[in-house]
């Protein structure tokens, strides 16, 4: 015989060091404990992380646009600064220029040494018109402004001549009379010591927006994955109560979005469940005590025979064959109901029921007849016949059912009209209506379900087990459709079948 292990598994009794008994067996309806999985990352981290990387690849993005765009914008801009910086200056020599009798005197020179003093981050160089060198600030003692030291080589002319800009002297007459070339000192390119803060300013405050999207983004992830793991593990606690027995534990989540409509589509399925599980305890109860009527009546008479207190003649005994027959239906009846119920699978035909509610009525005249009951059929069908998808053994069954129903508690002299017709273009319309004495108002919902009666001892005297009713409804719902009732004390009753034509599979009850 197999290990039977309800408390641990398999694998914890083989880390555990137990051998196997095969003559040993063991069972626990304990509930075991339940393990609440310790992921490394949870949920609300993981949106955290994933809130975090999209403002880093934000960012990213970002900086790599500024620097091959705005990078290239910004140096345009340099450049356009340092030329109209160079043109000014050599509008300024052109005048200068003329004053000193056209040439290049030491106070010309000297003026082009102020002209650019207001900007120690550049460099000049002054040509002639036959391009030889007439000033070259490299080579200039600039140490007095801190600017550079003698050596020349600390800043020398830029190799390349897109780091250069120049612009021509000219004198009144527009003749060229020299070059003026500028640069940016200490830089390859044309970006002065202002423009490179700026630039490094710029980025700073760049990186700095970054880190602080960052952490905002990670500060909302935080909170956004909270506030949506929150009814999930809502949902998930209320599933654990209900396993552990409260099948009274709702979530309380309502609303129209995906997570409230998951609640709510949560809060209805434990109601069903609740409800299930009761009307299951109530069945059991129900049925145990069908089931101990009868056998006690039997128990009685037969210890009353064996005592001697009753003879043991064909009268008392034949009381514990109604017993045992009474039981034996009752039982039939229960595994019948059983079997409509499970079998998910019937037969469906198209069938005539305007036929099949003739058929029955013919052979359910003589039994009415007998109990002084009249019985008429009332055909609504404008052709007299009515095709509808059905299993005509199960519909013939239920309608039985409503007529034994309205036979037993319609007193003599009254009637049964049993109708068919259509309700609308999809439905069909079958109703049982007699004169009988009625249902109670409060006691109407209740007619469906197993074992109910409205009055015990007539009910047993008339014979009736409290079954026929909630296999009808079975019935019913196996073909998609519902039952109604209606009722009055002393009038009478009519109970309505509403199924559609046309059967389809897996199709929900119609609402009344």
């Amino acid at each position: 015989m197999a290990d039977i292990d309800a408390t641990r598994s398999y694998d914890e009794r083989e880390d555990a060091g137990e051998k196997s008994d095969s003559t040993k067996a063991e069972y626990s309806t304990l509930r075991r404990a339940t393990r609440v999985a310790n992921p490394t990352t949870s949920f609300t981290s993981r949106m955290a992380f994933f809130f975090a990387l999209t403002a880093v690849m934000t960012a990213a993005i970002l900086s790599i646009v500024l620097a091959v765009v705005w990078e290239r914008q910004f140096q345009g801009y340099t450049r356009q600064n340092m030329q109209r910086l160079a043109q000014q200056t050599a509008d300024t020599l052109g005048t200068q220029y003329d004053k000193g009798g056209d040439r290049w005197t030491s106070s010309v020179i000297e003026y082009a040494k102020t002209s650019i003093s207001a900007y120690p981050d550049i460099s000049m160089q002054i040509l002639d018109a036959n391009d030889a060198l007439v000033y070259d600030e490299t080579a200039a003692n600039r140490a007095a402004s801190g600017k550079m030291s003698h050596d020349a080589k600390q800043n020398p002319v830029p190799s390349s001549a897109n780091d250069i800009v120049s612009a021509e002297v000219t004198d009144s007459t527009g003749r060229k009379v020299g070059t003026v070339r500028l640069w940016a000192f200490g830089s390859e390119a044309l970006i002065t010591k202002s423009d490179a803060a700026f630039r490094q300013n710029s980025y700073t405050a760049i990186l700095t927006a970054a880190a602080v999207a960052i952490f905002l983004a990670s500060i909302i992830g935080y909170c956004t994955s909270r506030a949506l793991t929150r009814p999930i593990k809502k949902i998930t606690v209320t599933a654990t109560q209900i396993r552990n027995g409260d099948l009274t534990a709702r979530t309380g989540l309502k609303g129209t979005d995906e997570i409230g409509q998951l609640g709510e589509t949560f809060d209805g399925m434990a109601t069903e469940l609740e409800r299930d599980i009761k009307f299951e305890h109530r069945l059991t109860s129900d049925v145990a005590h069908e089931l101990r009527t009868p056998l006690m009546a039997m128990q009685a008479t037969v210890e009353a025979m064996q005592d001697g207190v009753l003879p043991a003649d064909d009268e008392h005994l034949e009381t514990v064959a109604s017993e045992v027959r009474r039981l034996s239906r009752l039982v039939d009846a229960m595994l019948h109901l059983s079997r409509v119920e499970n079998n998910e699978k019937f037969k469906i035909e198209k069938t005539d029921m305007v036929f099949v509610l003739k058929s029955l009525l013919t052979m359910q005249q003589q039994l009415f007849a007998e109990c002084d009951l009249r019985l008429r059929f009332d055909d609504k069908t404008p052709n007299h016949e009515l095709y509808a998808d059905v299993n005509p053994d199960l519909i013939r069954e239920a309608i039985t059912n409503l007529m034994s129903n309205a036979m037993r508690y319609t007193p003599a002299g009254g009637w049964v009209v049993v109708s068919i017709g259509y309700e609308g273009r999809s439905y069909m319309q079958v109703s049982v209506r007699d004169t009988g004495i009625g249902i109670a108002k409060e006691d109407v919902p209740r007619v469906f379900s197993r074992f109910w009666r409205s009055d015990a001892s007539r009910e047993r005297v008339s014979g009736g087990l409290g079954v026929g009713l909630a296999l009808t409804k079975e019935i019913v719902d196996k073909h998609n459709g519902s039952i109604s009732v209606e009722s009055e004390l002393g009038k009478g009753t009519t109970f309505t079948l509403h199924i559609p034509l046309e059967h389809k599979a897996g199709g929900s009850s119609r609402e009344e």
